[in-house]
């Protein structure tokens, strides 16, 4: 069974950083691209960025994250990560990791998900 552990959340102030991990095992991580989706309070799912499984190629969800979050992955620790720079209370919420059935991003269903770690911006 596929396993996908987050760990990285906490509370930080407005302005802060914070870099999200994503540990996986049961399947081969290399075969597959990889996405981080939260959900902030009382709303719903939404995809924040994705990677290929090779780790070359990298989307980010609009302008609002774009510049300020940065995905990554380290094959030969079958890790991915998200860098969480210049936080807004906005960005308040679950993230989750989440598994693609296909080395790409697009164009392919979530077929695994973490559990999520809660990321809270407040002052």
């Amino acid at each position: 069974e596929v396993q996908l552990v987050e760990s990285g959340g906490g509370l930080v102030q407005p302005g802060g950083s914070l870099r999200l991990s994503c540990a996986a095992s049961e399947f081969t991580f290399t075969d597959y691209a990889m996405s981080w989706v939260r959900q902030a309070p009382g709303k719903g799912l939404e995809w924040v960025s994705g990677i290929n499984s090779g780790g070359t190629s990298t989307y980010y969800h609009g302008d609002s994250v774009k510049g300020r979050f940065t995905i990554s992955r380290d094959n030969a620790k079958n890790t991915m990560y998200l860098q969480l720079n210049s936080l807004q209370t906005e960005d308040t919420g679950m993230y989750y990791c989440a598994k693609h059935a296909r080395q790409w991003v697009g164009y392919n269903r979530l077929d695994a998900w973490g559990q999520g770690t809660l990321v809270t911006v407040s002052s």
